[in-house]
C-alpha cells in the first residue's frame, strides 16, 4: 500500500505486524529506529516537557500516512524529543493496536477510520467538524485516545477510471457504476486493495449504499500503488483511489462522483494515548499550526513528489516543514 522507503523500517514494521497478530508483549518491541534525517528548531522551539524525552512516532504503510508520520516526527524532534521512528506499520488495525498497546506514542489518523473502523459506527457524520468532535469525544471516553488538531485535508476513498473507459462506459458517478455492475459485471472490472475490499467504510458499505452486492462485482485484488497504473493502462476498468493521491492528476484519471455521499470525511488529526497527551501537552501546541495548513492540495503535492517523482517520504516531509519555517537543518 505504500512505497517502501528504507530497510530498517521495513524490518521493524514486519516484526510489529507479526507481534500484533499474536502475542504483542512477547516480542518486547518498544521503540523504532532513529530518524533518517536531522532537524533543528525553526518556529518550533525546544519544549521543556519534550526535551530529551523518548517519543515513538508511528504511521501506516501508505505514502501519505508515512509522509504525515515524518511531519509529526520531525516536528517533535525540533522540539527536543528523542524521536523513535516506527513509521510504515502494515495496516490500519496494526497501527492502531500498536498505539493502544504502548508501542507507539502518537501518529496521524483519519476521522472516518476512527469513527467507523475503530468505534464501530455505521453511519458517517456529513459535517467534517461534527465528525471530528464525535470521534474525539467517543474515543476518549471509551479508549483513552486523544484526538487533536484536525487538518483541512480530507483524504476520502473514490473509484477512478481512465478517460477512454469513462467515454466507453458512460460512467461518471457511483450510481452509474452500480448500474453497470448489475447489468454487465465484466464491463465494470474493478481493482481494489485488500483493506478496502473488507472495510465497512469501503467497498461492502459502498455496494450496500448503491444497491448492489459485492459479489456481483468483477473485482481483482492488487496493491494500492499498482492500482493507479493498472487503471490508467486499462487493465482495470475502474480502480480504488485516495482523493489526495498525486497519481490521479499525473495519470489523468477521472474520479467518479459519489452522488449519494457514501464515503465519510477522512480529515487527518493527531492521535495520542491520554497518558502521553497529559505528560507532553506541548505536542498539541506544536502540531496545531502545522495541521492547520495541511490542506488537500498541500498533501496531494507531497504525495505526487513521492509516488510520481520517486522522492523519499522523509525528504518530502522535512522539505515541507523547512519551507513553512517550522524546522531547519
Amino acid at each position: 500500500m505504500s512505497r517502501t522507503h528504507r530497510a530498517p523500517t521495513r524490518i521493524v514494521a514486519a516484526l510489529l505486524a507479526l507481534v500484533l497478530t499474536g502475542s504483542l508483549a512477547a516480542c518486547g518491541l518498544r521503540s523504532g529506529s532513529s530518524l533518517p534525517l536531522p532537524v533543528k528548531p525553526g518556529s518550533i522551539t525546544v519544549q521543556p516537557d519534550l526535551d530529551g524525552e523518548t517519543i515513538t512516532v508511528g504511521s501506516k504503510d501508505f505514502t501519505e500516512n508515512v509522509i504525515l508520520g515524518y511531519i509529526l516526527a520531525f516536528s517533535l524532534a525540533a522540539a527536543g524529543a528523542d524521536v523513535r521512528d516506527l513509521t510504515n506499520i502494515q495496516g490500519s488495525n496494526s497501527a492502531r493496536d500498536a498505539m493502544l498497546a504502548g508501542q507507539v506514542d502518537t501518529y496521524i489518523e483519519y476521522t472516518g477510520t476512527g469513527w467507523i473502523n475503530y468505534l464501530g459506527n455505521e453511519t458517517p457524520i456529513p459535517d467534517s467538524t461534527a465528525q471530528f468532535d464525535a470521534v474525539r469525544d467517543e474515543d476518549l471516553a471509551r479508549n483513552d485516545v486523544v484526538w487533536v488538531n484536525p487538518a483541512p485535508m480530507d483524504n476520502t476513498y473514490a473509484l477512478v477510471a481512465n478517460q477512454a473507459n469513462v467515454e466507453k462506459t458512460g460512467v461518471r458517478t457511483l450510481s452509474e457504476y452500480a448500474a453497470l455492475v448489475k447489468s454487465d459485471p465484466a464491463a465494470a472490472s474493478t481493482c481494489l486493495e485488500t483493506e478496502f475490499r473488507s472495510r465497512q467504510d469501503g467497498f461492502p458499505g459502498m455496494a450496500a449504499k448503491y444497491g448492489f452486492s459485492p459479489g456481483q462485482a468483477d473485482t481483482q485484488i492488487l496493491q494500492t500503488g499498482i492500482i493507479y497504473q493498472a487503471t490508467a493502462n486499462g487493465n482495470c476498468t475502474f480502480g480504488e483511489a485516495f482523493t489526495t493521491d498525486g497519481r490521479i492528476k499525473a495519470l489523468n484519471l477521472t474520479v467518479l462522483v459519489d452522488d449519494k455521499q457514501f464515503f465519510p470525511h477522512y480529515n487527518a488529526a493527531v492521535n495520542l494515548r491520554k497518558a502521553v497527551a497529559d505528560a507532553h501537552p506541548s505536542i498539541a501546541r506544536i502540531t496545531a499550526p502545522i495541521m492547520a495548513i495541511l490542506t488537500s492540495e498541500e498533501i496531494t503535492e507531497m504525495n505526487r513528489r513521492v509516488d510520481v517523482d520517486g522522492q523519499e517520504p522523509a525528504d518530502v516531509a522535512r522539505d515541507w516543514l523547512v519551507d513553512k519555517g517550522f524546522v531547519t537543518y
